[in-house]
């Protein structure tokens, strides 16, 4: 009975975590109106969000927006 549970409970949590990773992604920006953007994503389709962001830039899109860029590590302190 309980290897069942820790069975489905697995389970659960990969499903869940696959869906939580395909909401993120990357891509170009095709076009902005105020702060309204829509990108290409890598995968051909066309998504909208909200940023700042120019034309030609790549971002990447999470949860509807556009995410920070990440920042370069410093090497050698």
């Amino acid at each position: 009975m309980k290897k069942g549970i820790v069975a489905a409970l697995i389970a659960l949590s990969f499903m869940l975590c696959t869906v939580v990773s395909s909401f993120a992604g990357t891509g170009v920006v095709k076009a902005v109106e105020g702060t309204t953007v829509t990108v290409t994503m890598d995968d051909g389709t066309e998504a909208t969000a909200e940023g700042a962001a120019k034309v030609g830039d790549k971002v990447t899109v999470k949860d509807g927006k556009i995410a920070a860029p990440k920042k370069a590590a410093i090497e050698g302190c």
